[in-house]
């Protein structure tokens, strides 16, 4: 279901993932926002996360250099972009400019990979309660995004989320446990979730972090 939007607030952004719903623009050159609330609602259960053992490997060998929320705008300016096999996004400048100001405000978050000090991966996305909500992710070279992936999972979980939002399943996120379910379904978990007293981590102990990527 596509909704037009009006005048759009960070204020607003929020109340509006409460409900169920979450903004889009149709390329990256549009001006106006439309808000989408699917019939079908794609997860990631954190609790049924599959990590492939190939990405374990890679994610324990510290290939990457991974920060989070050291550079949100760098993070969500690569996902805007066009990208080998993506030439067009949905991250038009009012996305970019509600987003950069919720990561202000302390609600959106990011995910940064960096190889010999590049940034070449990493994903972004909305805490609130125990929901992530996440975005948009992206990657210039192999594993990146998914070692992004593997990251913020880790720290879902350590903080006590209960919920990963995807907004919709595709076959990079299937590979991970994601699936589909009903509206009525995800509104519900989502009522539970945003009421779980869940923190989203500061910690960045790569020992704290790596006996949860053993768990995975």
């Amino acid at each position: 279901m596509l909704r037009r939007s009006a005048r759009v607030s960070p204020e607003l952004v929020l109340r509006a993932y409460r409900q169920g719903l979450f903004p889009m623009a149709e390329t990256r050159r549009s001006d106006r926002l439309y808000w989408l609330d699917p019939e079908r609602r794609g997860v990631l259960p954190l609790d049924r996360f599959h990590l492939p053992r190939r990405l374990r490997r890679t994610v324990l060998s510290d290939a990457f250099a991974v920060t989070v929320d050291q550079d949100f705008s760098a993070t969500i300016g690569c996902c805007a972009a066009p990208a080998p096999g993506r030439h067009e996004t949905w991250i038009n400048p009012e996305i970019l400019h509600l987003f950069t100001e919720l990561h202000r405000m302390g609600h959106a978050h990011s995910v940064e990979c960096r190889r010999d000090g590049s940034l070449v991966g990493g994903l972004y996305g909305v805490a609130i309660g125990g929901v992530f909500f996440g975005e948009s992710m992206f990657s210039l070279c192999r594993d990146a995004s998914k070692v992004a992936l593997v990251h913020l999972v880790a720290r879902l979980r350590l903080g006590g989320f209960r919920l990963l939002d995807t907004q919709f399943l595709t076959e990079h996120l299937a590979q991970f446990g994601a699936e589909e379910i009903p509206r009525d379904e995800y509104r519900h978990a989502l009522a539970i979730a945003l009421e779980a007293p869940a923190a989203w981590p500061t910690c960045t102990d790569p020992a704290w972090l790596r006996q949860e990527f053993i768990r995975l």
